[in-house]
């Protein structure tokens, strides 16, 4: 299947800090490579996998499930973990949710995690919805491309696949579930104006994760990694990259 030019994965081999980025739900690499040259940039070797089904057509995507997105950040996990001493994982939306589950699931191989608003709860009426509307319909409005920034587009479909989205319950679930096994350092940055999640999953990790630090962006939506808190976004994960990593960067 061809895929969205610009959805293309970014990887960089710098130093022995490597950084894991988790894309968003029906999104692409696009939304978050520009904060990973910008990592790249400062000496820290960077990974940002497409997960399956996205970036090429939503039907694709009505064939995947959160299973095969999270293999995926696995994959690129374990060979992050194979060249590098210190390992850290971000995300944006649902990519978030991604990070999060590897952090319970592999605990101090992660030295910290960064957070764009993430999707941790079933906070959307019409996705409680989705497990009975994928025998009837294909697919419903995108939830894209919600950048308060003039001129920037995400690239992601404008379509959301629902069976794809029928999965979603099961992930936020276990994850939810097993927050106490995050032990790690934990950024947060949340726009308080979001028009895609609620509040509803930055309350919950601010409750569960005692030492979370939550960063409030006041002049962005919700992918905020294109919009206008981004430089603030990229600043901030590398100090706190470069805060918690046992071995210097590469041009540190």
């Amino acid at each position: 299947m061809p895929l969205m030019p610009g959805a293309e994965p970014y990887h960089h081999d710098a130093g022995e800090v490597g950084v894991l980025l988790c894309h968003g739900f029906t999104g692409t690499p696009q939304s978050l490579r520009p904060w990973g040259e910008f990592l790249a940039g400062h000496g820290v070797s960077v990974s940002l996998p497409r997960q399956p089904g996205h970036g090429t057509r939503w039907q694709e995507m009505n064939r995947t499930r959160w299973e095969d997105w999270y293999a995926e950040v696995e994959k690129a996990f374990a060979d992050l973990q194979g060249r590098c001493a210190d390992v850290f994982v971000a995300g944006l939306s649902l990519g978030g949710c991604l990070a999060l589950r590897l952090a319970e699931v592999h605990g101090p191989a992660i030295r910290g995690v960064v957070l764009v608003n993430p999707s941790i709860a079933n906070d959307v009426p019409l996705l409680k919805l989705a497990p009975l509307l994928k025998w009837f319909v294909p697919s419903v409005p995108g939830v894209a491309n919600d950048v308060k920034k003039p001129g920037v587009t995400e690239l992601a479909y404008s379509r959301t696949p629902v069976k794809a989205a029928a999965s979603l319950p099961g992930l936020w679930s276990l994850v939810q579930a097993d927050l106490a096994q995050v032990t790690q350092p934990l950024l947060v940055f949340h726009s308080v104006d979001d028009h895609v999640v609620k509040p509803t999953s930055v309350a919950i990790i601010r409750q569960k994760i005692p030492q979370a630090t939550i960063e409030e962006l006041t002049d962005s939506y919700h992918v905020a990694t294109l919009d206008n808190d981004a430089d603030r976004i990229f600043a901030g994960s590398l100090d706190f990259i470069r805060t918690h990593a046992s071995v210097p960067l590469q041009r540190d």
